[in-house]
């Protein structure tokens, strides 16, 4: 008796387990309405909202909140021109004279995969627009325009450009910051929620993806290295006998420190045995002339993605509490489309209600 129990219990959750639908989803019953469609600006709209949608998203149709741009909004600035700037720093080493310079190449055919390589583009200097930190304290460059570099239907790319001289006579090298970094445009986007119009960035520290190419990877590596909000500047080591490396006594250079052995718990994973390698004070790579950029993806000056307009969710899930009443205010004067997507979702599939509302906005 149990084992034919246990086979109808079985068959029945086969049967639910095969059912591609579990729960049916309804369409939402869901509707908007105001008493008026003209408003003043500032004054406060009641939105009467009534159904059963689980969830509620209000579009205002003013300026990054618009349904129309729900996919996506890209804004043609061509022609408009732009201007660059970033904040920068120095500190420790000794001043090289035109240690460091910016470039701009708008041939660059985006082969970084060496500095030879990076250098048979043609290379504008704009260093002298801009004002350079002179201590460890940053310093901002000042918004400088470069609508003179842009050419129809290309990209710009900006490059820092570090050179080392052989430190011995000029000085150990020093360790450059370049932070807020950003390339804008010109043109300004209305907003039609504010008196204040958006600014167009066309690439900022993050998105322009500045990658180091080093003229010495292998013999001269430099320290310079790229992060999420800083660009480090910095050249190749200078080599002296004086170094701690050049200690044979170190404990990296026994193969029986634990870092190296797996099953210490002293095991370092990223730590690779080196044999310990003399100070050679003929070698021409102790203090050689070295060179690294730092060079940017290409930066377009044509259009800018804003990405898509975004709602405001007013009513979340199914066992939030019925929404029969939003307020909303329009800051400034014109024309608008509110939008109130409506929809009931479940894991298989959503299922919506979209209703929209024009408003004239008076001053």
């Amino acid at each position: 008796m149990k084992i034919k129990y246990f086979n109808l219990l079985l068959g029945v959750l086969l049967m639910v387990s095969c059912n591609k639908q579990l729960v049916k989803l309804d369409t939402p019953d869901f509707d908007v309405k105001t008493d008026v469609l003209t408003y003043k600006a500032g004054q406060l709209i009641n939105f009467n909202l009534t159904g059963n949608a689980h969830v509620i998203s209000f579009y205002s149709g003013e300026t990054l909140k618009d349904y129309t741009f729900k996919g996506g909004r890209i804004i043609d600035v061509k022609g408009a021109g732009a201007t660059m700037e970033f904040s920068s720093s120095v500190q420790a080493g000794t001043t090289q004279a035109n240690q460091l310079s910016i470039l701009a190449s708008t041939d660059f055919n985006g082969d970084y995969s060496s500095l030879a390589k990076v250098k048979t583009a043609t290379w504008t200097d704009i260093t002298s627009r801009f004002a350079l930190g002179t201590s460890a304290t940053l310093l901002a460059s000042g918004k400088q325009d470069i609508s003179d570099l842009a050419i129809t239907g290309k990209p710009i790319y900006i490059a820092f450009k570090y050179l080392t001289k052989p430190q011995a006579t000029n000085g150990l090298a020093r360790q450059w910051f370049i932070q807020n970094f950003a390339i804008k445009s010109i043109a300004t986007l209305a907003n039609t929620s504010s008196t204040t119009p958006i600014t167009l960035t066309l690439a900022d520290q993050l998105t322009v993806g500045f990658r180091i190419v080093d003229g010495s990877p292998v013999s001269n590596p430099a320290q310079s290295s790229v992060s999420a909000t800083r660009l480090t500047l910095w050249g190749n080591e200078y080599r002296y006998a004086g170094l701690s490396k050049y200690d044979p006594t170190l404990p990296i250079y026994n193969p029986a420190n634990p870092i190296y052995d797996p099953q210490s718990s002293s095991y370092i994973a990223t730590a690779v045995y080196k044999p310990y390698a003399a100070f050679d004070p003929a070698s021409p790579d102790n203090d050689p002339l070295c060179e690294n950029w730092a060079v940017s993806t290409p930066v377009n000056l044509e259009s800018v993605n804003l990405g898509p307009d975004l709602s405001t969710t007013i009513k979340v899930g199914i066992t939030a509490a019925p929404l029969s009443l939003f307020n909303y205010t329009y800051a400034a004067p014109g024309t608008f489309k509110a939008v109130f997507v409506g929809s009931n979702n479940s894991i298989e599939e959503t299922k919506e209600v979209i209703k929209e509302i024009t408003f004239t906005i008076t001053q």
